[in-house]
Protein backbone atom coordinates (compact mmCIF):
# COMPACT_ATOMS: atom_id res chain seq x y z
CA UNK A 1 0.00 0.00 0.00
CA UNK A 2 1.16 3.63 -0.71
CA UNK A 3 2.26 5.88 2.20
CA UNK A 4 -0.68 8.85 2.07
CA UNK A 5 2.01 10.86 3.66
CA UNK A 6 4.75 10.28 0.96
CA UNK A 7 1.89 10.71 -1.85
CA UNK A 8 1.14 14.05 -0.40
CA UNK A 9 4.56 15.21 -0.02
CA UNK A 10 5.10 14.46 -3.98
CA UNK A 11 1.82 16.47 -4.77
CA UNK A 12 2.78 19.30 -2.69
CA UNK A 13 6.18 20.20 -3.08
CA UNK A 14 5.93 24.26 -2.97
CA UNK A 15 7.90 26.50 -5.22
CA UNK A 16 11.56 27.45 -3.92
CA UNK A 17 11.77 24.03 -1.83
CA UNK A 18 14.97 23.00 -1.99
CA UNK A 19 15.74 18.90 -2.86
CA UNK A 20 19.10 18.43 -1.89
CA UNK A 21 20.50 14.19 -2.56
CA UNK A 22 21.12 12.05 -0.09
CA UNK A 23 24.23 9.99 -2.30
CA UNK A 24 25.27 12.86 -4.29
CA UNK A 25 24.86 16.09 -2.18
CA UNK A 26 23.45 17.66 -5.40
CA UNK A 27 21.09 20.66 -4.59
CA UNK A 28 17.77 21.70 -6.36
CA UNK A 29 15.52 24.38 -6.06
CA UNK A 30 11.59 23.99 -7.63
CA UNK A 31 10.64 26.59 -9.61
CA UNK A 32 6.90 24.91 -10.46
CA UNK A 33 5.10 21.65 -11.42
CA UNK A 34 5.69 20.37 -14.64
CA UNK A 35 2.98 18.03 -14.50
CA UNK A 36 2.02 14.88 -12.77
CA UNK A 37 1.00 10.89 -12.94
CA UNK A 38 0.18 7.61 -11.40
CA UNK A 39 4.60 7.29 -10.23
CA UNK A 40 5.10 10.97 -9.17
CA UNK A 41 5.42 14.69 -9.97
CA UNK A 42 7.63 16.11 -12.35
CA UNK A 43 8.91 19.73 -11.34
CA UNK A 44 10.67 22.46 -12.91
CA UNK A 45 13.90 23.42 -11.12
CA UNK A 46 16.96 25.15 -10.88
CA UNK A 47 20.58 23.40 -10.26
CA UNK A 48 24.06 24.88 -10.28
CA UNK A 49 23.87 23.81 -14.34
CA UNK A 50 20.84 25.75 -15.28
CA UNK A 51 16.88 24.44 -15.01
CA UNK A 52 16.55 21.17 -14.53
CA UNK A 53 12.85 18.65 -14.56
CA UNK A 54 12.99 16.96 -11.26
CA UNK A 55 10.42 13.59 -10.75
CA UNK A 56 9.77 13.03 -7.24
CA UNK A 57 8.19 9.43 -7.10
CA UNK A 58 6.09 7.65 -4.51
CA UNK A 59 8.20 4.32 -4.03
CA UNK A 60 11.75 3.01 -5.79
CA UNK A 61 10.29 0.39 -7.99
CA UNK A 62 8.91 2.90 -10.26
CA UNK A 63 11.76 5.17 -10.31
CA UNK A 64 14.10 2.15 -10.88
CA UNK A 65 11.94 1.41 -13.96
CA UNK A 66 12.08 4.79 -15.84
CA UNK A 67 15.64 5.55 -15.48
CA UNK A 68 16.02 2.21 -17.13
CA UNK A 69 13.99 3.57 -20.26
CA UNK A 70 16.03 6.59 -20.19
CA UNK A 71 18.89 5.24 -19.91
CA UNK A 72 17.60 2.86 -23.03
CA UNK A 73 17.03 6.26 -24.61
CA UNK A 74 20.21 6.89 -24.14
CA UNK A 75 21.61 4.47 -26.45
CA UNK A 76 19.52 4.96 -29.23
CA UNK A 77 21.14 6.97 -32.02
CA UNK A 78 20.44 10.41 -31.88
CA UNK A 79 18.70 10.16 -28.48
CA UNK A 80 15.52 11.96 -29.57
CA UNK A 81 13.31 9.33 -27.90
CA UNK A 82 13.02 11.48 -24.59
CA UNK A 83 14.75 13.79 -22.50
CA UNK A 84 18.60 12.99 -21.28
CA UNK A 85 19.41 11.35 -17.79
CA UNK A 86 21.25 13.63 -15.18
CA UNK A 87 20.90 12.28 -11.91
CA UNK A 88 19.13 9.58 -9.73
CA UNK A 89 19.46 10.27 -5.94
CA UNK A 90 17.13 9.97 -2.74
CA UNK A 91 15.96 13.15 -1.17
CA UNK A 92 15.45 12.80 2.71
CA UNK A 93 12.87 14.89 4.76
CA UNK A 94 11.02 14.28 7.97
CA UNK A 95 8.62 12.22 6.69
CA UNK A 96 10.32 9.94 5.09
CA UNK A 97 13.02 8.78 2.05
CA UNK A 98 11.39 10.62 -1.57
CA UNK A 99 13.61 8.59 -4.71
CA UNK A 100 14.06 10.72 -7.25
CA UNK A 101 15.74 11.64 -11.11
CA UNK A 102 16.99 14.74 -12.60
CA UNK A 103 16.75 15.08 -16.59
CA UNK A 104 17.19 17.18 -18.85
CA UNK A 105 14.70 19.95 -19.25
CA UNK A 106 13.27 20.50 -22.36
CA UNK A 107 11.86 24.12 -23.42
CA UNK A 108 9.31 24.16 -25.76
CA UNK A 109 5.14 24.62 -26.01
CA UNK A 110 2.76 21.97 -25.00
CA UNK A 111 1.04 20.29 -28.05
CA UNK A 112 -2.40 21.22 -27.92
CA UNK A 113 -1.61 25.21 -27.43
CA UNK A 114 0.90 25.06 -30.69
CA UNK A 115 -1.82 23.58 -32.45
CA UNK A 116 -4.34 26.48 -31.63
CA UNK A 117 -1.91 28.88 -32.61
CA UNK A 118 0.01 27.52 -35.27
CA UNK A 119 -3.15 26.14 -36.82
CA UNK A 120 -4.66 22.93 -37.79
CA UNK A 121 -2.04 21.68 -40.75
CA UNK A 122 0.27 21.22 -37.87
CA UNK A 123 -1.49 18.41 -36.71
CA UNK A 124 -0.66 15.81 -39.42
CA UNK A 125 2.73 17.24 -39.52
CA UNK A 126 3.54 16.43 -35.38
CA UNK A 127 1.49 13.60 -35.72
CA UNK A 128 3.97 12.04 -38.10
CA UNK A 129 7.06 13.26 -35.97
CA UNK A 130 5.67 11.69 -33.29
CA UNK A 131 4.68 8.08 -35.39
CA UNK A 132 8.45 7.91 -36.33
CA UNK A 133 9.59 8.26 -32.82
CA UNK A 134 7.00 5.65 -31.41
CA UNK A 135 8.46 3.19 -34.37
CA UNK A 136 11.97 3.59 -33.07
CA UNK A 137 11.08 3.12 -29.69
CA UNK A 138 8.85 0.14 -30.37
CA UNK A 139 11.95 -1.43 -31.97
CA UNK A 140 13.76 -0.94 -28.96
CA UNK A 141 11.18 -2.98 -27.16
CA UNK A 142 8.97 -0.61 -25.22
CA UNK A 143 5.69 0.35 -25.53
CA UNK A 144 4.98 4.09 -24.63
CA UNK A 145 1.96 3.64 -22.99
CA UNK A 146 0.26 6.37 -21.36
CA UNK A 147 0.85 8.84 -24.91
CA UNK A 148 -1.15 11.98 -24.51
CA UNK A 149 -0.96 15.59 -25.27
CA UNK A 150 0.04 16.20 -20.80
CA UNK A 151 2.99 13.96 -21.73
CA UNK A 152 3.91 15.82 -25.20
CA UNK A 153 5.96 19.29 -25.84
CA UNK A 154 6.98 20.85 -29.16
CA UNK A 155 10.64 22.68 -29.24
CA UNK A 156 12.07 24.30 -31.51
CA UNK A 157 12.54 25.78 -33.66
CA UNK A 158 12.65 24.08 -35.94
CA UNK A 159 9.26 22.79 -34.62
CA UNK A 160 9.95 19.28 -33.63
CA UNK A 161 7.58 17.32 -31.38
CA UNK A 162 9.02 15.52 -27.87
CA UNK A 163 8.25 13.48 -25.06
CA UNK A 164 9.16 14.46 -21.48
CA UNK A 165 7.47 11.89 -18.93
CA UNK A 166 7.92 7.78 -19.62
CA UNK A 167 6.51 6.91 -16.44
CA UNK A 168 4.22 4.74 -18.40
CA UNK A 169 6.52 2.93 -20.77
CA UNK A 170 6.06 -0.30 -20.64
CA UNK A 171 8.13 -3.87 -22.24
CA UNK A 172 6.13 -5.25 -25.21
CA UNK A 173 4.01 -8.23 -24.27
CA UNK A 174 3.59 -6.77 -20.67
CA UNK A 175 0.63 -4.99 -19.17
CA UNK A 176 0.17 -1.58 -19.73
CA UNK A 177 1.23 0.09 -15.99
CA UNK A 178 -0.22 3.51 -16.58
CA UNK A 179 -2.54 4.74 -18.74
CA UNK A 180 -5.37 7.90 -18.77
CA UNK A 181 -9.21 6.35 -19.63
CA UNK A 182 -9.41 8.97 -22.80
CA UNK A 183 -6.26 7.41 -24.56
CA UNK A 184 -6.91 3.97 -23.30
CA UNK A 185 -8.38 1.65 -25.83
CA UNK A 186 -9.57 -0.26 -22.82
CA UNK A 187 -11.56 2.46 -21.78
CA UNK A 188 -13.36 2.60 -25.12
CA UNK A 189 -14.11 -0.73 -25.29
CA UNK A 190 -11.69 -1.40 -28.19
CA UNK A 191 -8.86 -3.30 -27.39
CA UNK A 192 -6.82 -5.26 -24.78
CA UNK A 193 -4.34 -3.29 -22.26
CA UNK A 194 -1.80 -5.60 -23.97
CA UNK A 195 1.74 -3.39 -24.10
CA UNK A 196 2.05 -3.95 -28.03
CA UNK A 197 2.34 -0.68 -30.79
CA UNK A 198 -1.00 -1.06 -32.14
CA UNK A 199 -2.29 0.58 -27.92
CA UNK A 200 0.24 3.39 -28.93
CA UNK A 201 -1.28 3.94 -32.22
CA UNK A 202 -4.32 4.08 -30.57
CA UNK A 203 -3.51 6.69 -28.44
CA UNK A 204 -2.20 9.00 -31.76
CA UNK A 205 -5.46 8.71 -33.25
CA UNK A 206 -7.02 9.97 -29.85
CA UNK A 207 -4.74 12.60 -29.47
CA UNK A 208 -5.67 13.68 -32.92
CA UNK A 209 -9.15 13.75 -31.95
CA UNK A 210 -8.11 15.73 -28.69
CA UNK A 211 -6.67 18.11 -30.88
CA UNK A 212 -10.64 18.91 -32.16
CA UNK A 213 -11.85 18.28 -28.83
CA UNK A 214 -9.91 20.01 -26.64
CA UNK A 215 -12.17 19.45 -23.40
CA UNK A 216 -11.97 15.80 -24.21
CA UNK A 217 -15.25 13.78 -23.46
CA UNK A 218 -16.30 11.02 -21.79
CA UNK A 219 -17.84 7.72 -23.22
CA UNK A 220 -21.64 8.16 -23.08
CA UNK A 221 -22.49 4.82 -25.47
CA UNK A 222 -20.91 2.22 -27.78
CA UNK A 223 -16.95 2.97 -27.92
CA UNK A 224 -16.63 2.55 -31.09
CA UNK A 225 -19.95 4.63 -32.34
CA UNK A 226 -19.68 7.54 -30.35
CA UNK A 227 -15.79 7.81 -31.50
CA UNK A 228 -16.38 7.81 -35.40
CA UNK A 229 -19.64 10.21 -34.80
CA UNK A 230 -17.05 12.54 -32.91
CA UNK A 231 -14.43 11.96 -35.93
CA UNK A 232 -17.04 12.60 -38.39
CA UNK A 233 -18.50 15.83 -36.92
CA UNK A 234 -14.76 17.57 -37.08
CA UNK A 235 -13.62 19.49 -40.33
CA UNK A 236 -10.50 19.79 -38.77
CA UNK A 237 -9.51 16.00 -39.49
CA UNK A 238 -11.66 15.58 -42.83
CA UNK A 239 -8.71 14.51 -44.33
CA UNK A 240 -7.58 12.08 -41.79
CA UNK A 241 -10.81 10.24 -41.59
CA UNK A 242 -9.67 6.95 -42.97
CA UNK A 243 -6.29 6.70 -40.75
CA UNK A 244 -7.71 7.87 -37.26
CA UNK A 245 -10.41 5.08 -38.01
CA UNK A 246 -8.02 2.31 -38.45
CA UNK A 247 -5.81 3.52 -36.06
CA UNK A 248 -8.60 3.57 -33.74
CA UNK A 249 -9.75 -0.46 -35.13
CA UNK A 250 -6.40 -1.69 -34.25
CA UNK A 251 -5.37 -2.36 -38.18
CA UNK A 252 -2.24 -0.85 -37.93
CA UNK A 253 0.39 -3.43 -36.91
CA UNK A 254 3.36 -0.83 -36.57
CA UNK A 255 3.90 3.10 -36.75
CA UNK A 256 5.40 2.95 -39.76
CA UNK A 257 2.05 1.58 -41.48
CA UNK A 258 -0.19 4.49 -40.24
CA UNK A 259 2.79 6.87 -40.77
CA UNK A 260 2.55 5.93 -44.52
CA UNK A 261 -0.99 6.71 -44.57
CA UNK A 262 -0.71 9.99 -42.93
CA UNK A 263 1.97 11.30 -45.34
CA UNK A 264 -0.57 10.20 -47.96
CA UNK A 265 -3.27 11.65 -47.01
CA UNK A 266 -1.83 15.45 -45.94
CA UNK A 267 -1.05 15.05 -49.85
CA UNK A 268 -4.48 15.49 -50.39
CA UNK A 269 -5.70 19.35 -50.67
CA UNK A 270 -8.48 19.52 -48.23
CA UNK A 271 -11.65 20.04 -49.39
CA UNK A 272 -13.49 23.40 -49.11
CA UNK A 273 -16.75 24.82 -49.83
CA UNK A 274 -17.39 26.85 -52.78
CA UNK A 275 -17.76 30.53 -51.69
CA UNK A 276 -19.98 32.72 -53.45
CA UNK A 277 -17.60 36.15 -54.30
CA UNK A 278 -19.72 39.33 -54.19
CA UNK A 279 -19.86 40.31 -57.60
CA UNK A 280 -21.31 36.72 -57.95
CA UNK A 281 -23.92 37.60 -55.68
CA UNK A 282 -25.29 40.40 -57.49
CA UNK A 283 -25.04 39.00 -60.72
CA UNK A 284 -27.16 36.09 -59.18
CA UNK A 285 -29.66 38.47 -56.92
CA UNK A 286 -30.56 40.35 -60.79
CA UNK A 287 -30.69 36.64 -62.95
CA UNK A 288 -33.28 36.22 -59.85
CA UNK A 289 -35.16 39.69 -60.18
CA UNK A 290 -35.13 39.51 -64.51
CA UNK A 291 -36.43 35.91 -63.43
CA UNK A 292 -39.29 37.21 -61.79
CA UNK A 293 -40.38 40.16 -63.70
CA UNK A 294 -40.27 37.88 -66.86
CA UNK A 295 -42.32 35.33 -64.73
CA UNK A 296 -44.77 38.24 -63.76
CA UNK A 297 -44.76 39.94 -67.81
CA UNK A 298 -45.56 36.18 -69.48
CA UNK A 299 -48.64 35.94 -66.82
CA UNK A 300 -50.04 38.83 -67.51
CA UNK A 301 -50.01 38.65 -71.11
CA UNK A 302 -51.25 35.15 -70.48
CA UNK A 303 -54.56 37.05 -68.49
CA UNK A 304 -54.63 39.55 -70.95
CA UNK A 305 -55.36 36.71 -73.88
CA UNK A 306 -57.67 34.46 -71.82
CA UNK A 307 -59.72 37.89 -70.72
CA UNK A 308 -59.69 38.56 -74.80
CA UNK A 309 -60.70 34.62 -75.53
CA UNK A 310 -63.52 35.09 -73.23
CA UNK A 311 -64.68 38.26 -74.72
CA UNK A 312 -64.68 36.66 -78.17
CA UNK A 313 -66.24 33.75 -77.15
CA UNK A 314 -69.04 35.95 -75.31
CA UNK A 315 -69.44 38.01 -78.12
CA UNK A 316 -70.67 35.32 -80.03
Amino acid sequence: MMNPTLKNQARNVSPGTIIRGKWHHCKYRTVRLLGHGANGNVYLAESSNGRVAVKIGRESMSITSEVNVLKQFSRVQGNVLGPSLIDVDDWVTTDGTHPFYVMEYLRGQPLLSFIREKGEEWIGILTVQLLADLDRLHREGWVFGDLKPDNLLVSGPPPRVRWFDVGGTTLIGRSIKEYTEFFDRGYWGLGSRKAEPSYDLFAVAMIMLNSAYPKRFDRKKEGQRQLREALYESKALARYRRVITSALEGKYADAPSMRQDMVKAMSVPPSKPKRTSRTQSRKLKKQTKKSREWLQTFLFAAFLFVAYFLYLFGAH
